[in-house]
């Protein structure tokens, strides 16, 4: 028990540790000084809706355009993701008000929205869109506030702030569409200490919107594009009909704030948005439970396998009076290779690769150097590391793959380089046609396509080729025992060895690790939510991989001692077995969580949770793999073999 104390301790202090880096984090650009009267640019970033899961350009929709649009040279990540940044039409200067300003056209000639427009914004509104700007790199967000369920005489004082990503384009009351088109920027700023000689320099620290909807006639508007804002409660909104042409003014104000929040932490408030409170309580308990059960487990296999290897030992100097049974009967056939090892290896590479990316993508985010600032960061660095690692995937491939007796060594490097990455951009390749379709700027363009296949064909097989050729030359795996000319027969199994229990048995212990944390990440995925807990998803990989492997160790012990010795691709899918779980709990998420109704939204959800579940199955696999085969090579040289 006191051995159980000390791992709490130890967990609860490792957990107060990544609790404070999830805040720190390395800006991914310099701050930026301003004076009084500089211009603060507004860039779009796209228009998202978790209803659709397509998100398109700013510009898709009639909204205000400057005489020359420009959009930001993007990152590989960025194109990925759907964003297209573009500049706007607002005129926003550091520390400047401004009450109200007719965005384009003159008062005395609104914008004119087409029967098409019109249906297209009514259409979006329907879809539930948001729409995103950035000033000074920091997006737009929109306040909420309402009372939390505490006492009456706290409730007066006190309210709950949230605040969420965007702002949305209009709302719907009854049959009717409204669309937001009166914007009320709130920026605020931080003072930066200057000496008295010298002009004060300001950073923007924050940037919040206050969507409303005003009707034409209710917007006062002077020649110089001034207007007046009726009063809140005498204004109607402004009604968008899809059946008719329609008139509006686009109009914006600006208010600045001071604001105490240094520049370095003004991201904490996008941070800590999501609604769900972290249960850190629910999260020390899976903790808790995964290192309670794994420790009863390497107790309960070293207790026995002593046992086991002191009996065989003895049994030799009892010149085999008693029957020999168990996991010793096969040691003859125990390192036979299995079938299609080709494949075999071709896997287990890929999932080294994908082991070395993710191990690597998680520890740089946990220490702050691909937070949500630098956009895109994170699904570059992965696409870039997936290439490299190529060549530790080949590596590992070609070792085994000599090891299993196989002699093709340049069909196995081609296998392995194109297995996985094949099939993960045949499904997104069809997955792609479907946005295209639909005119998303989602849809990856044709250029950042023919990118990333010179990457795959230029970067990542060579280096696979490399890994693998070096590889294969290493001298094999040593195995301890030598392996029968004939194969051993195999008695019949009972129910529960079979492959199917054996999957759903092994599913359960690391998926139990990390399906809280899978909430957070669903969420920052299909519900544009920021992902920052880089520190406890690391922690958390750190439990899957000894979870794996324990798991694994189990079930090939149990295999063995029931004579079975066709262990090699059991071992892979087994212990792969926990993405079987994950994919249920993406139906469950679907069907619980998100609101999406259309085919091609779900056939986009199903289609990426498919290459999630592809991968998470081959990356566990792998590691299941590799904790089974040396355990099975480190029980087999401790029994002594006539």
């Amino acid at each position: 028990f006191s051995f159980l104390q000390e791992r709490l301790r130890y967990v609860l202090g490792l957990l107060l540790l990544l609790r404070s880096t999830d805040s720190f984090y390395v800006p991914g650009v310099a701050p930026i000084n301003f004076h009084r009267n500089d211009p603060v640019e507004i860039k779009a970033v796209k228009l998202t809706s978790s209803r659709t899961q397509l998100p398109y350009e700013y510009y898709s929709l009639p909204f205000c355009q400057p005489s020359k649009i420009t959009y930001k040279a993007e990152n590989l990540g960025e194109v990925l993701r759907g964003d297209r940044i573009v500049n706007t039409p607002f005129q926003v200067s550091m520390n400047v008000e401004k009450k109200c300003e007719v965005l384009c056209n003159f008062p005395n000639k609104p914008v004119t929205l087409t029967v098409e427009q019109s249906k297209l914004i009514a259409e979006r509104i329907r879809e539930d869109y948001y729409v995103h700007l950035i000033a000074d790199n920091l997006p737009v967000a929109t306040r909420l506030e309402f009372y939390s369920n505490r006492e009456e005489e706290e409730k007066k004082k006190e309210k709950d702030v949230q605040f969420e990503h965007g702002y949305r384009l209009g709302f719907m009351d009854g049959n009717k569409f409204y669309l937001h088109n009166h914007l009320s920027f709130i920026l605020y700023y931080h003072r930066e200490d200057v000496e008295e000689s010298q002009e004060h320099t300001y950073r923007v620290v924050r940037f919040e919107v206050i969507p409303q909807s005003i009707k034409l006639e209710d917007l006062k508007a002077d020649e110089k594009s001034m207007c007046t804002l009726p009063e809140a409660t005498g204004s109607a909104p402004q009604e968008i009909d899809p059946t008719k042409e329609n008139q509006l003014l686009f109009t914006y104000s600006v208010h600045w704030e001071e604001s105490d929040i240094k520049w370095a932490s003004r991201w904490d408030t996008y941070l800590t948005m999501s609604d769900v409170q972290i249960h850190w309580f629910s999260i020390i308990n899976s903790v808790v439970v995964v290192f309670f059960l794994s420790g009863i487990l390497s107790m309960i296999i070293i207790r026995t396998l002593r046992k086991d290897i002191a009996n065989y030992n003895k049994e030799d100097d009892i010149e085999d009076t008693m029957e020999e049974s168990g996991w010793k009967l096969v040691h003859g056939d125990v390192f036979r290779p299995p079938q299609y090892p080709m494949i075999l290896s071709s896997l287990l590479g890929s999932g080294i690769q994908l082991f070395c990316m993710i191990l690597i993508v998680i520890f740089v985010a946990m220490l702050g150097m691909l937070s949500p600032s630098s956009r895109g960061a994170l699904m570059t660095t992965a696409c870039f590391l997936f290439m490299f690692m190529g060549v530790f995937g080949g590596f590992f491939a070609g070792r085994l793959y000599r090891t299993l007796k196989g002699h093709r060594w340049k069909k196995g490097a081609f296998c392995t380089a194109t297995l996985y990455p094949g099939v993960v951009f045949g499904i997104c390749f069809v997955l792609n046609c479907f946005i295209w379709g639909k005119h998303s700027s989602g849809a990856v363009p044709f250029p950042t396509m023919v990118a990333l296949l010179c990457m795959w064909f230029g970067i990542s097989l060579p280096l696979v080729y490399l890994g693998y050729y070096f590889g294969f030359r290493k001298q094999p795996y040593d195995n301890p025992v030598r392996t029968n000319q004939i194969p051993r027969q195999i008695p019949e199994q009972r129910w529960y060895m079979n492959k199917f229990v054996g999957i759903l048995m092994a599913g359960i212990l690391p998926f139990g690790a990390m399906f809280i944390e899978l909430f957070f990440i669903f969420s920052a995925i299909w519900e544009n939510q920021f992902y920052y807990l880089f520190g406890f998803l690391f922690l958390v990989f750190i439990i899957l991989v000894v979870s794996c492997s324990q798991i694994s160790i189990v079930m090939v012990y149990f295999q063995l001692c029931a004579e079975d010795y066709r262990w090699w691709w059991r071992t892979f899918l087994v212990s792969g077995g926990s993405a079987f779980y994950v994919l249920i709990y993406a139906v469950f998420y679907f069907v619980n969580k998100l609101d999406i109704v259309e085919f091609i939204p779900s056939l986009l959800y199903f289609g990426y949770t498919a290459l999630m579940v592809l991968s998470f199955w081959l990356l566990t696999g792998t590691i299941g793999f590799y904790a089974a085969y040396m355990f099975v090579r480190k029980i087999y040289a401790a029994v002594k073999i006539d």
